[in-house]
């Protein structure tokens, strides 16, 4: 491994949290990192303000000029990728979801007008330039790795499922009092080719009057999903819970966790109902079946089939022995594969790999 390697890891608010755990045990290798968040760095765009405009590229320099990263790690499809390529800093692009399904499902839908569907154009300019001078894709799925070598075969890809959690943390806490047997979902309202499948959830509950479901998320196409759901007894919608403390009081509380998708890179909320020992039955979609092994390590329940769900959770809220081998199943491979040490071993040999050694 390159001596004195310093790394700069990019990443929105969101994800603050998990690449600080993954920087710090990067440094365990003696590796330096430094932690930032994008929207630190970039000005708004809408800002006629022109001191306003130049202060975040200004803070953006003195920054790459004192730490003098050898790699850039972006976490996400972003504007400052732009300023490290103009600076030839190597930039390894970490890919979470479909951005090119993800894209054509917001021209369907929040796009549509001529004047918002301009700066998706321009948007779309950066991030294949992005795409193309990276030194390294790191799509976090197979499922999504295929998708990047059918449009970027000629860059360097390697799967790093950045997903990971730290083990002693996600573990059982105080319950919150729901009402039982119940399901609960976890997962955001913001792309709508991933929340049109929670549709399905209103046949669902149709059929299991006695199970009382819960969801929590929140996003912009709420009113086009929530409204329906609300017509339903057994449901309730919790709206967004503080991440980690009430997500984990949350999973802590819940009979079995349910995510349906319409699309997903890998399925993080699945990785930490696992952790909480709990049974997963997850929309066989992209890259979840990573995850949940069907039948092992939790259960997949095809697109829109309802009957199939509604048989599956019966089976869990029926069989305690069932629970618990696949909880445990599950655990397992989880701890295997996504603690920040596996992980970061796992981006060490990918640097290995590189010319970075």
């Amino acid at each position: 491994m390159k001596t004195n390697l310093k790394i700069l890891i990019v990443g929105s608010k969101s994800r603050i949290i998990h690449l600080n755990h993954f920087s710090h045990e990067l440094e365990k290798f003696g590796i330096e990192c430094k932690v930032i968040m994008d929207t630190d760095f970039l000005e708004k765009s809408l800002s006629l303000n022109l001191k306003k405009k130049i202060a975040p590229n200004k803070k953006l320099k003195i920054l790459l000029n004192t730490f003098e990263p050898n790699i850039v790690l972006l976490d996400k499809i972003s504007r400052i990728g732009k300023i490290f390529l103009d600076e030839k800093i190597p930039l390894f692009l970490l890919l979470r979801g479909n951005y090119w399904e993800e894209l054509e499902w917001a021209k369907k839908t929040i796009y549509k007008s001529p004047l918002k569907f301009f700066p998706v154009l321009k948007n779309q300019k950066l991030a294949d330039r992005i795409f193309k001078e990276s030194s390294m894709i790191m799509p976090i799925s197979e499922y999504l790795k295929k998708e990047v070598e059918m449009r970027y075969s000629k860059n360097k890809i390697a799967v790093l499922s950045v997903d990971g959690r730290d083990l002693s943390d996600w573990i059982q806490v105080e319950s919150q009092k729901l009402t039982h047997p119940c399901v609960g979902l976890v997962q955001g309202l913001n792309i709508w080719g991933k929340t049109r499948e929670l549709d399905t959830l209103q046949d669902v509950m149709r059929k299991l009057p006695n199970v009382t479901f819960y969801l929590a998320g929140d996003g912009i196409y709420r009113d086009k999903i929530i409204p329906k759901l609300k017509k339903f007894k057994n449901f309730v919608w919790m709206g967004n819970l503080e991440y980690p403390n009430e997500v984990k009081k949350f999973f802590s509380s819940i009979d079995v966790y349910l995510l349906l998708s319409g699309l997903e890179g890998l399925g993080q909320s699945v990785i930490e109902s696992m952790l909480m020992k709990k049974p997963v039955i997850a929309s066989n979609i992209g890259g979840i079946p990573e995850i949940v092994i069907d039948g092992e390590t939790g259960f997949l329940a095809n697109l829109g089939d309802s009957d199939q769900i509604v048989h599956l959770i019966n089976d869990l809220l029926s069989k305690p022995d069932l629970v618990k081998k696949i909880t445990t199943k599950a655990e397992e491979n989880v701890k295997m594969n996504y603690s920040w040490k596996s992980i970061t071993k796992k981006f060490l040999d990918i640097l290995e790999k590189t010319h970075f050694k």
